[in-house]
């Protein structure tokens, strides 16, 4: 049974359960909630901020103990959450249109509806426990960052929804997919998979370390969190985090 705490504003939900950890003289219970209906210093990827209009959104951090998942496989970390996400979203809208664009933002068509930002703590080459960081964008309906593409719940159905409800769909999700994640089920890695946006035919990619644009497919997405990529030429290429773009 997951863990809540909710709190009227704070900085940042990430730093916030991380202090928390550091101060408890005993875990924190696997999986533990800090959900706030304002977060002033909300991170993104890449060091972004994340734009949150005050009690607008969900704004939370999960803590999950992944069972000691070896550093290889990290990604299924990652895997675990993003599709927590989606299947939650998939609640309110045509569950076709939310997909997963690597390695973890939440997607309706070619906007971005969440965002989620993963820190692993390491004992040794085995991933101790992770803080998920995950904003969803459901009530806000003018954004005012440079952020290129942002989609909220309600600009997609003209409909304003409860914070709470949409908090208890995807604890609930958190807990069956990271039940997946501590059995190793591959049945994991096949739904990510399964929503992946652009996980199907040719689109366009750059590769910022030498401004090459290209036209490749998905062939996969390694245990690490590596892309797999082949052109139309058929050469395979391998990403990293940030080291290519998917063009909109």
């Amino acid at each position: 049974m997951s863990r809540i705490i909710t709190l009227e504003t704070t900085g940042s939900t990430n730093t916030y359960l991380k202090n928390l950890i550091a101060q408890s003289p005993a875990p924190l219970p696997d999986i533990t909630i800090v959900s706030a209906r304002t977060q002033t210093a909300g991170r993104g990827q890449r060091g972004n901020s994340w734009e949150s209009e005050p009690g607008k959104n969900l704004t939370l951090s999960a803590l999950l103990y992944p069972a000691m998942l070896d550093v290889s496989a990290q990604f299924a970390v990652s895997e675990a959450v993003a599709v927590a996400v989606a299947d939650t979203l998939q609640q309110y809208l045509p569950a076709n249109k939310v997909q997963v664009k690597w390695p973890n933002d939440i997607y309706v068509d070619n906007r971005k509806i969440c965002g989620i930002l993963i820190e692993n703590s390491l004992s040794g080459r085995c991933i101790e426990r992770s803080i998920a960081g995950i904003g969803i964008n459901a009530n806000q309906t003018i954004f005012r960052s440079d952020a290129p593409n942002p989609v909220s719940l309600a600009q997609l159905t003209g409909t304003q929804f409860s914070l709470d409800s949409i908090l208890s769909s995807l604890i609930a999700a958190l807990e069956r997919f990271h039940s997946l994640l501590l059995s190793r089920d591959p049945g994991l890695h096949s739904r990510y998979m399964s929503l992946l946006w652009r996980g199907s035919g040719f689109h366009p990619y750059l590769d910022p370390a030498t401004a090459r644009r290209f036209s490749a497919r998905i062939i996969s997405v390694e245990p690490s969190g590596h892309i797999i990529l082949e052109d139309t030429n058929g050469s395979r290429l391998s990403f990293a985090f940030k080291e290519v773009v998917a063009i909109l």
